[in-house]
């Protein structure tokens, strides 16, 4: 008797911060090509983040006041395939790094990964490390290295979803977007409106899940 086949199971529609920010920054056809990449890739399991590096030299930057120190040092200690990356994305680091001010007047903070529902969607609120300043104040900061400047859909979508859930990231502090390449910092406007940017976003979550059902 031969034994019944076991049964397979398709993943379950699930987004990280970056993805569903990538996702919403699209539009027509190119959302379902997305969309079903992410689907194709989350069931085989595959996946690199080629920026680890250089977020770790960053924290030590940060963390040991050594003014860029281990950023100058970390494209020549990377795989070479990787070198062009880290030689465009180090001069906007070291940018943002000395725009923090006083190295003795900020310190690392540690942050948590949150799981917010937009809609139906489960989406990962995942900062990249947060910062805690000698007056108190503090930031969750998400990190953006893509070539091409963050869309104003992204830029919103991601310190939207960071702020909703700053209770559990870091306490007492407002989200950050860095826009690596060109160091630049980008904060939530103060002429937004949360129910708004809700809505916006549930519709594109319900959007993302009916797509995700019916990739193949």
């Amino acid at each position: 008797m031969t034994a019944p086949a076991p049964a397979t199971t398709s993943p379950l529609p699930y987004a990280t911060l970056l993805a569903f920010t990538r996702y919403v920054d699209r539009s027509g056809p190119a959302k379902a090509s997305f969309v079903g990449g992410l689907r194709k890739q989350r069931a085989s399991g595959s996946g690199f983040n080629p920026h680890g590096q250089l977020v770790k030299a960053l924290k030590a930057d940060i963390t040991f006041r050594t003014g860029g120190q281990h950023l100058a040092e970390i494209a020549d200690q990377v795989k070479p395939r990787w070198k062009p990356l880290y030689e465009a994305l180090v001069p906007g680091a070291v940018a943002f790094l000395h725009s923090l001010g006083d190295p003795a007047e900020v310190d690392l903070a540690q942050t948590r990964d949150a799981l917010g529902m937009v809609g139906d969607l489960p989406v990962k609120i995942n900062p990249h490390f947060g910062l805690r300043y000698a007056d108190g104040h503090g930031e969750a900061v998400r990190l953006y290295f893509d070539e091409t400047p963050p869309s104003q859909e992204q830029t919103l979508a991601t310190l939207h979803l960071m702020g909703r859930h700053m209770d559990q990231v870091l306490p007492h502090a407002e989200p950050v977007l860095v826009d690596v390449r060109r160091g630049t910092v980008h904060r939530p406007p103060a002429s937004t409106r949360a129910d708004q940017v809700e809505r916006w976003l549930a519709g594109e979550a319900a959007a993302f899940r009916a797509i995700w059902s019916t990739a193949a």
